[in-house]
């Protein structure tokens, strides 16, 4: 049986939170593996929104791809598969196994993400009609007539924050009763929102697949631009609990503002762990997860103790950076053909 590849960093899945976790860590210096299945909700994205310097018409794939490119250029191992079993070693490091993985790491970044909730069909084609973020697409709907699926209370209270961009949105309930308490109801039928008891029997769609209007088993026809279902989240939280790590009552890992778990070594980012499920925020977890594993990692300032250990300290010892990425560093576009004042080129430069 062949041995497991050695890293400083693991990181497992390729959306925006997992890819900017391991761009940090490869450029602070840590040799580091990323493993993604591919797919996931970033990837679903028809364009790419409320994400500083993308523009519009870059889809959720090219976003993705134009990320993975750079996390491999600065050196970063990546690996296209499923990981399905993870465990510690008796020596404090991860083990993950894959169909064809199998990776030993220091630390490892979690950001498997969750899957939304969908409506029976039919329904409206994802993206074309039948959204999930209401902080990315809201704005896609001002004026135009919307619709919320789902009944529990947070569909009531999307379809209420929906009022704020159009007065023409609708709760359907789609054949099933409300779920929400008595004050939520009181509160979004006080504001001027329909309620749909009728199951949606059909969807209309204009020549490039996008939601015209759809029917209901009463026979009507209502109209829309598009809208949300609020049917819950699943959280992959597989290997988190497998390595034991904390949950949240709602599913999410339980993590602190730098995306550490329960168990050491161990960090979860992006839509796994509570809060806002934007790619921006996503990106901001990944980075502050990267950062506090360089501080676990980085090899100086060595303390007081360990310089008495390691005795006297010389040039030689630095850098604290594989060979592998040091070269990397090196060729880097950034970096080309930079060397100190009055260095010379060692053998293994």
């Amino acid at each position: 049986m062949s041995e497991p590849a050695e890293y400083d960093v693991a990181v497992v899945g390729g959306g925006p939170a997992g890819l900017t976790a391991a761009l940090y860590t490869t450029r602070l210096g840590h040799n580091t593996a990323l493993v993604d299945r591919g797919g996931g909700r970033a990837a679903m994205m028809q364009d790419t929104h409320n994400v500083i310097g993308v523009t519009e018409d870059t889809s959720g794939n090219e976003y993705l791809q134009t990320g993975l490119r750079q996390v491999k250029e600065y050196g970063a191992d990546h690996f296209r598969d499923l990981v399905t079993e993870a465990e510690h070693t008796d020596d404090g490091r991860v083990r993950l196994e894959g169909n064809e993985v199998d990776i030993l790491a220091e630390s490892v970044v979690l950001a498997t993400g969750f899957q939304d909730g969908r409506p029976d069909p039919p329904a409206p084609r994802t993206a074309r009609g039948l959204h999930y973020c209401l902080h990315c697409d809201a704005y896609m709907f001002v004026d135009a007539p919307v619709y919320v699926m789902g009944t529990g209370s947070s569909a009531a209270h999307v379809a209420m924050i929906m009022l704020n961009f159009t007065d023409e949105v609708d709760i359907l309930l789609n054949g099933d009763e409300p779920e929400w308490d008595e004050e939520t109801d009181r509160q979004v039928r006080a504001h001027p929102v329909d309620i749909v008891e009728e199951e949606v029997v059909g969807v209309e769609n204009d020549d490039d697949g996008w939601l015209e209007a759809m029917e209901f088993e009463d026979g009507t026809r209502r109209a829309y631009r598009g809208g949300f279902a609020m049917y819950g989240s699943d959280y992959n939280t597989d290997l988190a609990e497998q390595l034991g790590c904390e949950l949240n009552d709602d599913g999410t890992v339980s993590v602190d503002d730098h995306g550490r778990t329960s168990v050491d070594g161990v960090f979860a980012v992006g839509d796994m762990v509570p809060g806002h499920n934007q790619v921006p925020v996503a990106m901001g977890m990944g980075a502050k997860a990267g950062i506090a594993i360089h501080y676990d990692q980085r090899k100086f300032p060595m303390s007081l103790e360990e310089l008495e250990e390691a005795g006297e300290l010389t040039q030689a010892d630095a850098p604290a950076i594989s060979g592998e990425l040091r070269e990397r560093a090196r060729a880097h576009e950034s970096n080309v053909a930079v060397d100190a004042p009055g260095s010379e080129a060692s053998a293994d430069d």
